[in-house]
């Protein structure tokens, strides 16, 4: 008996040994652009490890999957509460029943590594918080959108669609706990 609880124990530990070394394979090197001219400038100067073309790929995907994943507000009074005064537009797509809904402007983007799956690169569109840090439409916090690090690859998974959805009200933003509060704060890029 004795000699089969060790075994199972040693199982155990090899086990979670083996899952702590998968987390550290799922993170991506990670930079942060303010906008698409900061990203062509650096790659330029050769200190990226991409270049201005992939800088101008990877911010049209980011522009083109934040028009599909933004948080998107019944009001800008309530976007505004969420992403801070000034960082809100309407939305150019008229909701059912009509009306527009409000979504926080793009506020840069970020470009990942995405070696060990064979994809390249891999961006994401990053929006202004309350809290003045960033966060892509999935919520991943970050604290800058000038910078580089490290990120799980996780947090290049595309968020779910907000085209042809309701937009969130102020009760709908309180009982999830605000933007990105599932996912806020868990890592970030430094500045630099």
């Amino acid at each position: 008996m004795r000699k089969r609880s060790r075994s199972v124990a040693l199982a155990l530990v090899g086990a979670a040994a083996f899952t702590l070394s998968a987390c550290r394979e799922e993170e991506s090197d990670v930079t942060s652009f303010p906008d698409l001219a900061s990203c062509k400038a650096q790659a330029d100067a050769g200190s990226l490890a991409f270049t201005a073309e992939d800088c101008a790929e990877a911010f049209a995907q980011a522009e083109a999957d934040h028009l599909a994943t933004a948080p998107r507000y019944d009001s800008q009074q309530v976007c505004e509460e969420q992403h801070g005064v000034g960082n809100c537009g309407t939305d150019a797509v008229q909701q059912p029943g009509g009306g527009f809904s409000f979504l926080p402007l793009i506020a840069g983007y970020m470009i990942g590594s995405m070696m060990s799956g064979g994809r390249g690169f891999a961006s994401q569109p990053l929006v202004n918080t309350a809290n003045g840090r960033f966060a892509t439409p999935g919520g991943t916090s970050i604290t800058t959108n000038n910078g580089a690090g490290k990120l799980n690859a996780a947090a290049f998974n595309k968020a779910a669609t907000t085209v042809g959805k309701p937009p969130m009200s102020r009760a709908d933003v309180s009982s999830r706990g605000g933007f990105g509060a599932t996912s806020a704060a868990r890592t970030g890029t430094s500045g630099g």
